[in-house]
């Protein structure tokens, strides 16, 4: 819990909860843009880097860590003028417009007048990598030489770090790889898991080392080179398979016209109304995240980028009415992790249903207890609703029946540990 004093115009936090989150921005701030796919999201700034500045929350996050912590792009030697940026509507592409800084061959005459070239720069997630592309085009009059570079690293921080935790002891990183077209850079945590980030460069790079790649770019006049970058967050669980940038946002925009929502369509008589639905659907769309389960819309982004019982099965009865394959996956997940003995330290009972679940190296060593944490109240209720509205919904008997013997262990809990006082109420106190 957070208390609040006034001394004077000062306001101070008062923290009793080491994993309280401080807000201190929003994250729909003009100058922020948010991708995410499946268990990847990135959080870049409206250049579409990523700068270790600020509050260090900007990265490429995969499975609660950060895989990519810089990214920064540079043409000759300095950041390119911003012209404009936008995630498109349907929330899967980012793009930007950039353009060359005065590039100066002495203190009167510039080398590269500001403005001669311009850079079109789109990026998008799918699989748990990365997709870049660089048009470059020379609208001058005469043939451009320069140096386009970007500076990145990866500190495998865990959520629970770049949030604000502190930690006494970490991983190790490893040696990099370095080949002609590629860098992998690589951590092994105290989970004993190897992490590795993989960026790879089409045309291969002039010059590549852990932490910079340097590109020779000549350019005639209006004449345009493209450029292709990946960033691939590799687990042991999920090994190395990136296609190219073409087919990778083919297969994103092919999923994207399988969604949930893709069978129902919702107008009304006013422009600003349909505005509201349409950016409705497309916000969860991207929250919709594909389990082995079934569908499951995870909570938000960028911290709770991950799924929520409470979230998951409210956002499924809300949905019931339009897309009831929502409300089967977010019933066959939580059943999946319903808990099954006590565990204190979870706050876990038999026939409790699940408050969140984490991945990332600090829930897997228990240094937070979120890996599975069942510490929420109405969970377990909502999920007994929610088996009953489905069930009322589709008519379908045969998912119902292999789902009560959860529903009864969730009554049981309801019943038992859930009322502590016998009073016919549910309780909640935490164990831990």
């Amino acid at each position: 819990m957070a208390g609040q004093r006034q001394s004077g115009n000062d306001e101070v936090l008062e923290l009793h909860d080491q994993f309280y989150i401080q807000v201190t921005s929003s994250r729909a701030d003009d100058r922020t843009r948010v991708l995410k796919h499946g268990d990847t999201f990135a959080v870049l700034d409206r250049f579409g880097d990523v700068q270790p500045v600020g509050l260090r929350e900007q990265g490429l996050y995969h499975d609660g860590t950060r895989f990519l912590s810089r990214f920064e792009l540079r043409v000759g030697g300095r950041r390119p003028l911003f012209l404009s940026s936008t995630v498109k509507k349907e929330n899967d592409l980012l793009t930007v417009d950039l353009a060359n800084a005065d590039l100066a061959e002495s203190d009167h005459k510039p080398a590269l007048p500001s403005g001669q070239l311009h850079i079109f720069r789109t990026k998008f997630l799918w699989q748990g990598t990365c997709y870049e592309r660089l048009r470059v085009s020379n609208f001058g009059l005469t043939p451009i030489e320069t140096i386009l570079t970007v500076e990145f690293d990866a500190d495998y921080a865990d959520i629970f770090e770049v949030r604000g935790s502190k930690r006494e002891r970490r991983g190790r990183r490893l040696d990099d790889v370095i080949a002609d077209e590629s860098v992998t850079l690589g951590y092994e945590g105290l989970d004993g898991v190897v992490r590795r980030t993989c960026l790879a460069c089409q045309p291969a790079p002039r010059a590549l080392s852990g932490r910079r790649l340097s590109l020779a770019l000549h350019l005639e006049p209006h004449a345009t080179d493209t450029i292709y970058l990946t960033v691939t967050c590799e687990l042991p669980s999920r090994p190395r398979a990136v296609a190219s940038n073409h087919e990778a946002f083919a297969g994103l925009t092919a999923e994207l016209q399988r969604s949930p929502f893709a069978t129902c369509r919702v107008r009304s008589a006013g422009a600003d109304l349909d505005e509201w639905i349409a950016r409705s659907s497309a916000d969860l769309d991207m929250m919709m995240t594909a389990m082995a389960t079934g569908p499951y819309p995870y909570a938000g982004v960028p911290w709770f980028s991950t799924p929520f019982g409470r979230d998951g099965i409210i956002t499924a009865l809300q949905l019931l009415w339009v897309t009831p394959d929502v409300a089967k996956g977010v019933l066959r997940y939580l059943a999946a992790n319903q808990a099954r003995e006590i565990e204190p330290a979870r706050d876990a009972q038999p026939g409790k249903i699940l408050h969140e679940a984490r991945g990332g190296e600090m829930p897997a060593t228990g240094e937070v207890p979120f890996g599975r944490y069942y510490g929420s109240v109405d969970a377990t209720p909502l999920f007994v609703i929610l088996a009953d509205a489905t069930w009322r919904r589709t008519g379908d008997d045969a998912f119902l029946r292999s789902l009560w013997p959860n529903v009864e262990r969730a009554l049981k809990w309801i019943e038992g540990f859930g009322d502590v006082d016998g009073d016919g109420f549910v309780e909640y106190a935490r164990m831990s």
